[in-house]
């Protein structure tokens, strides 16, 4: 049997990757580990040279890396696009907000805030700023530290309303997702593979590469609340 794959992954596709590994290794006979760090600690061990096959993280990251020459550009490949959701400590009363005055409510309300690093988090304070209450939250807002799930600060009770990738949020215990972001503030994010250059496996990280964007795959995907890129 053929040595796995080495992957890297960030933490918002560790779920759906496992269960696509695992499809995979049933239907080509072929395996692969995925790791799931960090995003910025994952693009940090590329960038390092560790010696991984393929890594999936958010686009722009991937596009980062192939500006850096540590993964191979023409093989990146749209994955998954993942939406935001808001969630509050399991059994906490839950406020309203599907719709954009009702969010903008509940975070007004709330005694404190938590989100993620990376683009989902830049789109939602560039929210916060267009809504004009940034400075007023200020000392509200919770950065979780980079591989820290926000899912970890809302079940602590550290924060009281948290916005992370729904597939991260989604089957935590003492979380409960209570939607995502309203119709027109969606905040969604691309996840995207590719091959990293140091890998000596192109034949079979390629054909992985055509698994994880096969339209039969889209089931597994949606288990895991998110959609095909």
């Amino acid at each position: 049997m053929s040595t796995p794959l080495c992957g890297l992954s960030s933490l918002a596709t560790r779920a759906v990757l496992a269960e696509l590994a695992e499809a995979w290794r049933c239907r080509a006979g072929d395996s692969v580990h995925f790791e799931s760090v960090g995003g910025v600690d994952a693009s940090r061990r590329v960038l390092a040279g560790e010696q991984f096959d393929i890594v999936v993280l958010a686009s722009y990251a991937i596009d980062d890396l192939a500006t850096s020459g540590a993964v191979l550009p023409h093989t990146k490949t749209d994955v998954v696009c993942s939406p935001v959701a808001i969630a509050v400590r399991a059994g906490a009363p839950k406020p309203a907000i599907a719709t954009e005055a009702g969010l903008r409510e509940a975070v007004s309300a709330a005694r404190s805030i938590g989100y993620s690093t990376g683009p989902s988090g830049i789109a939602l304070r560039r929210l916060f700023e267009r809504w004009g209450i940034s400075t007023a939250l200020r000392e509200r807002l919770v950065r979780a530290p980079p591989g820290t799930p926000v899912a970890r600060l809302i079940a602590s009770g550290d924060v009281e309303l948290g916005f992370q990738q729904w597939s991260e949020l989604a089957h935590v215990d003492g979380v409960d997702v209570i939607g995502t972001m309203p119709a027109g503030l969606e905040i969604i994010t691309t996840f995207s593979a590719a091959q990293c250059t140091i890998s000596i496996h192109s034949p079979r990280v390629r054909a992985l590469l055509d698994f994880l964007r096969a339209p039969d795959v889209g089931d597994i995907k949606r288990r895991h609340h998110m959609l095909a890129a």
